[in-house]
């Protein structure tokens, strides 16, 4: 397959169209949004920022390259799901993780299902970033090309659901993911080599507002 029709699936795969429910979930945001820790464009970029340097979305692309680098090995593959959902610090956080990578296993199939459904077989619920990660790894994308597009896209739902929480406009939002461009690039050169000892973070205000979320009185998302 050409880097072309590579990067065309990953861009399918990584598309807000993509099945995987991706829009029901805040990451926390909600709560965040609801005590006033984010409430303007500057405060929702340094939330996201945090979160993809020192929080889960660093956890996230690292658990993908390993995937991508498994090049199909259940036995790896599977070590790697139950390592990452070991990794969640909230029920929350680990629903998401499952239902978006449950419902990638179920849309990917139309490309190659055949890897990602003995997965699911062997361990059951496969996180996304695992799923991701070994589908791309598979089917011949990058995996600097996976590692890049998966923290924009996760960048990008942030910031989605942070236009309809706070509320910001459509343009801002935008302006927000433009200027974590940078921020986004560096994370994913900085994951490149990590051994999956470099899992975790300190972005505990993010990890407080998944687990406060699971008892906030009004909800519009799911995490």
């Amino acid at each position: 397959m050409s880097e072309l029709a590579a990067q065309l699936r990953l861009l399918a795969w990584l598309s807000p169209a993509f099945p995987t429910g991706g829009f029901a979930y805040s990451h926390g945001l909600e709560w965040a949004v609801e005590v006033g820790d984010v409430c303007d464009a500057e405060t929702l970029f340094a939330w996201v920022g945090d979160v993809v340097r020192h929080g889960s979305g660093w956890g996230d692309v690292i658990v993908l390259r390993h995937a991508h680098r498994a090049r199909g090995d259940v036995a790896v593959l599977a070590e790697l799901a139950a390592f990452s959902l070991a990794c969640s610090p909230s029920r929350e956080r680990r629903a998401e993780a499952v239902g978006q990578g449950n419902a990638f296993v179920a849309a990917a199939r139309a490309w190659d299902g055949v890897v990602l459904e003995r997965l699911v077989a062997a361990v059951g619920d496969v996180p996304y970033a695992v799923a991701v990660g070994a589908l791309a790894g598979v089917s011949g994308v990058d995996e600097d090309f996976a590692a890049s597009g998966f923290l924009q896209a996760f960048a990008s739902a942030l910031i989605s659901a942070a236009v309809r929480l706070v509320p910001l406009g459509q343009t801002t939002g935008l302006a927000v993911l433009a200027r974590l461009e940078p921020c986004l690039l560096a994370a994913a050169s900085a994951s490149r080599g990590v051994g999956l000892d470099a899992v975790g973070g300190c972005c505990f205000r993010s990890d407080i507002a998944a687990m406060r979320h699971e008892t906030q009185y009004s909800r519009m998302f799911r995490s």
